[in-house]
């Protein structure tokens, strides 16, 4: 089986090598957005999809036959570390998380590492692009104090996960703007400590977050000020970076990236954006609470994180987190998935897969990890599904890509054909050929 992967990608290989134009033949093609085709064909022309259908031929491209292959849009990681750390307790090879509670001028994509290991390993599993983000976790694993904890790490970029450079592999810069919601903190009895440090008081959280709120309030008024004396062109005006990244966000230009887990921070995020008049994007909710409906009211989309895990609270019931794709499904919010990690950013197909047993059905677990995120993050003209006009970011594989069983037979990023190996597949070679 993966001799014949290997055998299929360096002729394609070869292919893309000579002419700028490949024809896919005879495959089950899956466009996300329509019906699938089956006997299909797909016309790649300098990157782009050129052509869609069943008999289809081009004079001077080459022909590569996929009887009895499915060919998938490549799928979108919408929330990762991918690119900016390596390995994590080694603190040079890690660029995320950096020091200040306002960062808005920290862009991802100059960050990035485009030799990465995980950068092989994710798009083995058949992503092709990833948005990777300026902090790790969300503001209540954050181990700094309530006060110096950061509030807006930086700008996260989409990345497409095959190119020699940064500027090679950025699909979109500036794609969203990363931000940790302040929140009163509480930690489960499974995780608190003997002999830990004091529990702080509610009245003391409660006062800290009140002081949280009041500097972000503070900071996009500051923004607008700076805006509008851009605008009017003042004569003592000074460029202030920081605020002048805030100018498409304030604008309604670049969305704001809101890490809100919990279902109080969820409608604190939705009041803010009301007040600050800005675009928001929910990311990695573990408890929604009844919010869904009002997620769906404003039309605010999700990114949500990890479902194969454990439930938020000791008496939640098992499938909490199986369940939460199904449930914002019923209710008519757009979501997406990413995993808000570097180590199992490879694993995204499994977390949609998890959710279509508990309530979202197969076909809508597959836009999540394609069109829906394409769309969140406003480049669905460019990626997300199998149609004439939009880069080629296909895979072409032997059955259901969010199945584990499932083999990615070639893979091409923008029409490149991409190279599977990783060191994954390094270590196994190796040590299979052990005597």
């Amino acid at each position: 089986m993966r001799s014949q992967a290997l055998l299929l990608l360096v002729a394609v290989s070869a292919i893309a090598a000579d002419h700028e134009s490949l024809l896919i033949q005879n495959v089950t093609i899956h466009p996300v957005t329509s019906a699938e085709i089956k006997g299909g064909s797909v016309l790649i022309v300098d990157g782009k999809i050129a052509a869609i259908g069943t008999k289809l031929s081009a004079r001077g491209a080459k022909v590569s036959d996929g009887k009895g292959l499915d060919l998938y849009p490549g799928l979108i990681n919408a929330g990762s570390n991918v690119g900016l750390s390596e390995i994590s307790s080694i603190r040079d090879t890690v660029d995320i998380d950096e020091i200040g509670v306002f960062n808005p001028q920290l862009k991802a994509e100059v960050a990035f590492n485009p030799s990465s290991e995980h950068v092989q390993i994710v798009r083995a599993a058949g992503i092709t692009t990833v948005l990777s983000l300026p902090s790790s976790r969300g503001e209540e694993f954050s181990p700094a104090s309530a006060v110096d904890a950061p509030i807006l790490p930086g700008q996260g970029a989409l990345m497409h996960l095959n190119g020699w450079t940064w500027e090679e592999m950025a699909l979109k810069r500036g794609a969203a703007l990363d931000m940790l919601f302040p929140i009163i903190p509480s930690v489960p009895r499974r995780e608190q400590t003997i002999g830990g440090p004091p529990q702080r008081t509610y009245s003391e959280l409660e006062r800290e977050y009140k002081v949280k709120l009041e500097q972000i309030a503070n900071f996009f008024e500051d923004a607008r000020r700076y805006a509008h004396a851009k605008a009017a062109g003042e004569p003592d005006f000074q460029p202030d970076p920081k605020l002048e990244a805030m100018i498409p966000v304030i604008e309604g230009r670049r969305p704001i990236l809101v890490r809100a887990g919990k279902e109080r921070a969820i409608r604190d995020a939705i009041e803010f954006a009301e007040k600050e008049k800005v675009r928001i994007i929910i990311a990695d909710p573990h408890d929604i609470g009844s919010t869904a409906e009002l997620l769906a009211k404003h039309g605010i989309p999700v990114v949500l994180g990890e479902t194969l895990t454990l439930p938020l609270k000791e008496d939640d019931a098992y499938d909490s987190q199986y369940a939460l794709p199904g449930q914002l499904f019923k209710a008519g919010v757009k979501f997406c998935f990413g995993t808000f990690d570097v180590e199992f950013a490879r694993n995204l197909p499994f977390q949609a897969a998890a959710a279509s047993a508990f309530g979202l059905p197969p076909q809508d677990a597959l836009k999540a990890v394609t069109i829906n995120a394409a769309e969140i993050f406003g480049v669905a003209d460019q990626i997300g599904s199998i149609e004439k006009g939009k880069l080629a970011d296909l895979i072409l594989t032997d059955g259901d890509p969010l199945e584990a069983t499932t083999s990615i037979k070639a893979e091409f990023i923008a029409g490149k054909p991409v190279n599977l190996e990783s060191r994954h597949t390094r270590l196994y070679e190796k040590w299979n050929a052990r005597p």
